[in-house]
């Protein structure tokens, strides 16, 4: 630890900390009301009525199925959020799904939520189960469902029935996790129909709960409709006959909590394979407490501050290894640890930094001396097998001509090459500004991270709220007048103030979360628990490849 520097300094908790404070516990307060909202699904009377059916709670099921004290790490609380108004809102798209410890170990877990249109898939309940498909392959995790389902949504089938990334494609995915024995355990709790019927009966092991779950390819009433014949649910798919005269489940069981109960046992018989080895020693907290990250980042987006002050207040004991200290100082780049874990920190720097020439950088874009130096980072991070954390505060790559004649879009493609082509676990929080393709090169959505988390502070869009609605302002008046008609000026500030108004709605982290652009929308205390629980399951999977610098060799 001699070698490295200590990070950060005290906090003067002045007029202006006190204004940032208040400012990102407001935020918080607000997210935690949409929060509690959001956990109650279809409403506390449809609730109700759920449990007279003599089943549990999606919430209550999961509670139950993971270690009793554990924290479940929801994903996509906020999918769907404000989306399918006209057909009544569909809260956390209709299913619950995150990682939970069962028998100590991760587990990905996938629940309907029937109390939201009895459990009907939207297109965004489809995305939802896609990653967390694609966390349980990424991670090598065991993936238990909980289906209690209706099965598609009718009106939006066109939108989740036949193309690539719709509903045919979970199937799919059964297959392949199945084939590379990442175990898939399933409980058919409630109505399971139709292609629905094809998930849990493609898992590796099935159980059916008696009296209220029930699993065909087409119920009673299509099958009057379809060859005439009369029969009940329960005489055409019941528990008894899926289980004893076709075969279809392997277990019948008596209620919510016996199924519960035997898929922890089920998992708690589960072999244990090789581990990925990233470097862990003994947890040490922060130099500085979590909570005063709440007063850094500022009320006002535009003012800059020092990022590092934030990783003194994430990483271990605020020791810092950092790379290319004084070159490419928009972006920091070092070797630290959270929670034991090794990992190398990609961080936009906020403050203005003076170059060695001199020169003036403004802080959160990134140049070329900064973007060159996090592609070298990158690469020496894969080398070393050590996973990565990107802190977004970013409004994009230089512009001008002095950034193009000194090669911007080089260095920039450059960065972005080595953040696609990475093979080490990426983890991204974006906690200010992720702007344009600086959200790309700081490992957005698009490349792949294991876990990307936003702050309630940030915004994600190709350009600021300023500069867009200007933008779009102009190619609409210019329209306009080109038609014939003269816009005044007072017509065109109702205009800019339409498109600003717009613009912001889709620039609020809830809209990013609503459409699973990000995982979730975090307290930034949280930040230190995700890396670490990240890690930790990104540990089960030992098949790194190996990793190909492309156009950083040339």
């Amino acid at each position: 630890m001699e070698s490295m520097t200590l990070l950060g300094s005290e906090i003067k908790r002045d007029s202006g900390y006190s204004k940032n404070e208040e400012h990102t516990r407001s935020l918080l307060r607000a997210l935690s009301r949409q929060t509690d909202l959001v956990k109650l699904g279809g409403g506390a009377a449809a609730i109700e009525r759920h449990r007279k059916k003599g089943k549990m709670f999606v919430r209550e099921r999961i509670e139950a199925l993971i270690d009793p004290g554990s924290r479940f790490m929801e994903i996509g609380l906020f999918a769907a959020h404000g989306m399918y108004e006209e057909y009544g809102g569909a809260p956390s798209s209709g299913t619950v799904f995150g990682i939970g410890k069962i028998h100590g170990r991760d587990v990905v877990i996938v629940a309907n939520d029937a109390t939201v249109k009895a459990g009907a898939w939207f297109p965004m309940t489809c995305k939802k189960n896609l990653r967390a498909q694609e966390i349980a392959l990424e991670n090598r995790l065991p993936l238990v469902y909980l289906v209690d389902s209706a099965g598609v949504f009718l009106p939006l089938q066109s939108e989740i029935f036949p193309d690539k990334e719709h509903f045919g494609r979970i199937f799919r995915n059964n297959a392949v996790l199945s084939s590379l024995g990442i175990v898939q355990i399933a409980a058919i709790m409630g109505p399971c129909v139709a292609g629905g019927a094809y998930l849990p009966i493609m898992s590796d092991e099935a159980m059916i709960v008696e009296g209220t779950g029930s699993v065909f390819l087409a119920g009673s009433h299509l099958v009057k409709a379809a060859i005439g014949e009369e029969i009940d649910n329960e005489s055409l798919g019941g528990a008894s006959v899926q289980c004893e005269i076709s075969g279809v489940t392997d277990h019948k069981m008596k209620d919510d909590r016996e199924c519960l109960e035997k898929i922890r046992s089920i998992v708690s018989k589960l072999g244990r394979r090789p581990q990925a080895g990233f470097n862990r020693e003994s947890p040490r907290p922060p130099r500085f407490s979590s909570e005063e990250l709440y007063g850094i980042i500022p009320a006002d987006r535009s003012k800059p501050y020092d990022t590092f002050q934030i990783l003194a207040r994430l990483i271990d004991g605020g020791d810092f290894d950092e790379y290319k200290a004084g070159f490419g100082k928009t972006i920091i780049t070092g070797y630290a640890r959270i929670d034991g874990w090794a990992v190398g920190i990609v961080a936009n720097q906020r403050s203005v930094v003076k170059t060695s020439g001199g020169e003036m950088q403004v802080g959160g874009v990134i140049y070329s001396d900064s973007a060159d130096k996090a592609a070298r980072f990158i690469m020496n991070c894969n080398q070393k097998l050590i996973p990565l954390v990107f802190l977004q505060d970013v409004t994009g790559f230089m512009v001008g001509s002095r950034a193009e004649q000194g090669g911007i879009i080089k260095d920039g493609a450059k960065m972005v090459n080595a953040v696609a082509n990475s093979v080490v676990p990426k983890f991204t929080f974006l906690i200010g500004n992720s702007y344009g393709a600086g959200n790309y090169a700081m490992c957005g959505k698009a490349y792949d991270p294991r876990l990307i988390y936003a702050w309630p502070s940030a915004q994600i869009a190709v350009m600021g709220g300023k500069q867009s609605s200007e933008t779009l302002l102009g190619i609409k008046v210019q329209a306009m007048e080109k038609g014939g008609k003269h816009i005044t000026s007072e017509e065109q500030g109702n205009l800019l103030k339409e498109i600003q108004d717009r613009y912001n709605t889709e620039l609020d982290p809830l809209f990013a979360a609503a459409r699973l652009w990000v995982d979730g929308i975090i307290d930034p205390v949280e930040t230190r628990d995700l890396v670490s629980r990240g890690i930790e399951m990104a540990n089960c999977n030992p098949d790194i490849p190996r990793f190909n610098a492309g156009i950083l060799q040339t």
